[in-house]
């Protein structure tokens, strides 16, 4: 089993402690909060952006060199920017 965080340990302990109950109508809370998390994952919006045609080559090249399609290599570019996981090169 992996190494637990510092909050993963307190969350455990005090489940173990017994501190923990569960809501009323347990079965119509986990469908709803299902289909919440189902409907954020899933939903996608269709936006229009001009980029120069260079730029727009040089997107194509590296997608082609991955692999994979070139809209699916800009929206992986904007999600990892959005979850502040893009990083430049040192």
């Amino acid at each position: 089993m992996d190494e637990l965080s510092q909050e993963e340990r307190d969350l455990l302990e005090s489940y173990e402690r017994g501190e923990w109950s569960s809501v009323k109508d347990l079965d119509s809370q986990k469908a709803k909060y299902r289909k919440i998390a189902r409907h954020t994952v899933e939903k996608k919006k269709k936006i229009n952006i001009r980029i120069s045609e260079r730029d727009l080559d040089a997107i194509k090249l590296k997608a082609l060199e991955e692999g994979i399609p070139y809209q699916t290599l800009i929206a992986s570019i904007l999600h990892k920017y959005a979850s502040g996981k893009l990083t430049e090169k040192a």
